[in-house]
């Protein structure tokens, strides 16, 4: 198995292009020997891009179970002997089919793949939703505003407002 690590980024300047790992293998047949299912003509793609804590504006940092969610997922797609079987994740892991990629220009971007994760529908009509959040909106809006005054009165009072 060979290992190719990816990452577009300028040495001077710091891009939101997050890395590819490509993990490349010459046998992708049934080996039952090791438990290995029938690859062929198939490429898991994995975005996880929301696994991991932002530890600056640039760095994602994996926990050990980020790590466990993303090694068990390639072991079930491997099929690998006691690995439960594998399940595509919307906005996680997808298995394409080198037709799929085919049809996707051969664009190898997971997300592209893994689509976005299924959202649970909180059962408050859009109409309801949207006249309440614009109504919170507006109350922040003024908060910032009376807040605003306050600080240039503040400001004005120590002899820095203009």
């Amino acid at each position: 198995m060979m290992l190719c690590c990816y990452e577009q980024a300028s040495s001077s300047i710091k891009t939101g292009i997050p890395v590819c790992l490509w993990f490349l293998t010459k046998n992708k047949g049934t080996d039952t020997k090791r438990g290995f299912r029938d690859r062929r003509k198939h490429t898991l793609f994995i975005d996880a891009r929301k696994l991991g804590t932002l530890i600056d504006r640039v760095h994602r940092e994996l926990t050990d179970v980020d790590m466990e969610k993303i090694a068990g997922t390639y072991h079930r797609w491997r099929g690998d002997n006691g690995a439960t079987e594998y399940e595509d994740i919307a906005g996680f892991c997808k298995s394409a089919t080198t037709a799929d990629i085919a049809a996707h220009g051969f664009v190898l971007t997971p997300g592209r793949y893994v689509g976005a994760e299924v959202v649970e529908d909180d059962g408050e009509p859009f109409e309801e939703k949207m006249t309440r959040l614009v109504a919170e909106l507006k109350g922040q809006f003024e908060e910032s505003a009376r807040l605003e005054l306050a600080i240039k009165a503040n400001l004005k009072g120590l002899g820095y407002g203009g």
